[in-house]
């Protein structure tokens, strides 16, 4: 029988297709999600993009756009690619030739995550929809500024965000162990306001 579970940094072993709450470490989230580059590494910059920085930059766009949602939900919106710390991020076109087994593989471990930090297994439809508009903004930033994209096209795939929005934000790659550390502080501070 093929082995369906990944040995975490941490000791963990989590069973990628049954995963428990109990097997999901932080510390692990952060540091695959640092290694794990958006855009399949086509990005400028002598650092890949990680999926740890775009989920730090989603954070603070849907808290920006939503300034009066509870803590819990700027939580979800920092973990809301949290499964691809051992799945990896794939584009959306490959997701889609992939089929449904990739998102339900994804929930499992999505629904694993919220529990373990006290979040509900599912997000509200409403809360959910608010994080992805923050994701859509955060594709056009990093399409625009390092991923190549014109704007014409960005706002054909992304659409385009209020300026007023994202005026100040400048994307630029960092190491990932600079981004690991940042990911884990913005995550201590969010759980303990929560």
């Amino acid at each position: 029988m093929a082995r369906a579970w990944q040995r975490m940094l941490s000791g963990r072993r989590l069973d990628l297709l049954d995963p428990t709450p109990v097997d999901i470490e932080v510390e692990d989230i952060a540091h695959g999600l640092a290694f794990v580059a958006r855009w399949n590494g086509q990005t400028h910059g002598d650092f890949p993009y990680s999926v740890a920085e775009h989920s730090i930059l989603v954070e603070e766009l849907f808290s920006r756009m939503n300034p009066s949602a509870p803590v819990k939900w700027r939580l979800a919106a920092l973990l809301h690619d949290g499964p691809e710390y051992v799945i990896g991020d794939m584009i959306s076109p490959v997701k889609a030739a992939v089929g449904p087994g990739y998102g339900e593989l994804d929930e499992r471990l999505q629904a694993a995550i919220h529990m373990r930090f006290g979040l509900p297994a599912k997000v509200p439809a409403t809360v959910k929809k608010a994080i992805k508009k923050a994701d859509r903004v955060s594709a056009w930033l990093e399409a625009t500024q390092i991923a190549g994209f014109s704007i014409v096209e960005s706002d054909r795939f992304f659409g385009h965000p209020d300026e007023g929005l994202i005026s100040d934000i400048q994307i630029e790659p960092r190491p990932p162990v600079k981004v690991r550390r940042d990911f884990v502080q913005r995550f201590e501070t969010l759980l303990g306001d929560v």
